[in-house]
């Protein structure tokens, strides 16, 4: 693999950075900078920033309003908005759906549902995980009976990431009781607006309101939002999964934090003298760096399977693993670096950013929220444990 861009991508580099320097909203930019919590207004502008230059979904295909970009210019494209700071596009609809859409949907499905999504005039939800069905994703038992015209969904969704702001929902739900449980699963799209769904809060450990427990109470759902046949939901789930974990690594992203934990390693004024002049700090930083770079060329062969049309495979649980493992281990780093300016926590500092002068660097209060927040990382999309029960299957054959 030839590491060095050609010219072609080099100017496709200077292209890409010109244009977020001059339609990156300065707002927003300063939001991810410091680590505020965003709003849905703010995902909303950008994407549709994006999507009036026709940038908003590169792996699309063109008919649908794709880039038709190489896997090279998706990579240069990802890691040109991390170094700006660009907030990451909600991937529900925009990712994970369209995915599925384009691969077990019909066509007038992908004509109903793409043009809102492009526009990002519907927000889309995920509901896999259940109360007592998380990991074990096959033991879920939310219902949907097949009444002729409608199905009848009766059940409980929990861990539903920003089911308060969703439009509709993609589920899982099961359709029979039948032979081996992962066959009575089936795939169906939910209006969130529909009579018997309501949405309850979770309140997660860094006191923000991200996820949810939605409740669906005899939901009549239409028979033509069912995706793919009844009992195909399974492998439709599987399909998914594999998108989902293969952007769940986020390289560009960690290495734009290996800059920041650089930086703030360099200051002073968080522990009398530079940290980076400690050895044993300065290795911990290039342990990262070594399963960062190992991690970028995975990522980068997996970018390549995916423009010729084949799926990630086992590879997107071997990226969702490690980069997982690598963003938990920059987020304990940070909070080394800044020592005892990393608390107390303050939740109204996530909200409406340092009120207040800060003692020590500034953006050292924002690093606890991120700490904790970055703990679940490891969790969704399938556990990591999981994912090392996969890995071991399909290369050992265990």
């Amino acid at each position: 693999m030839d590491l060095n861009y050609t010219p072609e991508e080099q100017a496709f580099q200077l292209e890409v950075r010109a244009f977020l320097q001059a339609s990156y909203p300065a707002d927003i930019q300063e939001k991810v900078a410091k680590g505020i919590a965003l709003k849905k207004a703010d995902y909303v502008t950008w994407q549709r920033i994006l999507n009036d230059k026709g940038w908003l979904v590169p792996g699309w295909p063109k008919e649908h309003g794709g880039t038709g970009w190489t896997p090279v210019q998706k990579y240069i494209f990802e890691e040109e908005c991390a170094t700006a700071n660009c907030l990451r596009l909600v991937p529900f609809g925009l990712v994970m759906l369209a995915s599925v859409l384009l691969k077990f949907g019909t066509e007038q499905q992908r004509q109903q549902y793409f043009p809102d999504m492009l526009q990002s005039n519907v927000w889309w939800a995920q509901g896999y995980s259940e109360p007592n069905a998380g990991s074990d994703l096959a033991s879920l038992q939310m219902r949907a009976d097949n009444k002729g015209e409608h199905y009848l969904v009766n059940g409980t969704k929990t861990w539903t990431t920003h089911g308060h702001y969703a439009d509709m929902i993609f589920v899982l739900v099961r359709t029979s009781q039948e032979d081996r449980k992962q066959k009575g699963i089936s795939f169906l799209l939910i209006d969130m607006k529909a009579n018997g769904v309501s949405v309850e809060p979770i309140i997660t450990v860094d006191g923000m309101h991200a996820v949810n427990q939605v409740f669906f109470d005899d939901v009549k759902v239409p028979v033509e939002n069912l995706v793919g046949e009844e009992g195909e939901g399974w492998s439709i789930a599987k399909y998914l999964l594999q998108h989902e974990r293969t952007n769940i690594a986020q390289v560009p992203r960690s290495k734009k934090q290996i800059q920041r934990l650089k930086a703030l390693a360099s200051n002073e004024q968080c522990n009398g003298k530079p940290l980076l002049e400690d050895s044993s700090f300065r290795r911990k930083i290039a342990e990262i760096e070594v399963e960062l770079m190992a991690l970028e060329m995975t990522n980068l062969r997996v970018l390549s399977k995916l423009s010729a049309g084949e799926p990630p495979g086992v590879a997107s649980s071997l990226l969702k693993v490690k980069g997982t493992e690598v963003q938990q281990a920059i987020t304990a780093l940070l909070m080394e670096a800044v020592a005892y300016y990393g608390f107390p926590y303050k939740k109204d500092v996530m909200l409406d950013g340092w009120q207040d002068e800060p003692i020590g660097p500034e953006e050292a209060v924002f690093l606890a929220p991120h700490y904790f927040d970055w703990r679940k990382t490891s969790i969704y999309g399938g556990s990591n444990e999981i994912q090392k029960n996969i890995m071991a299957k399909a290369v050992l054959g265990l």
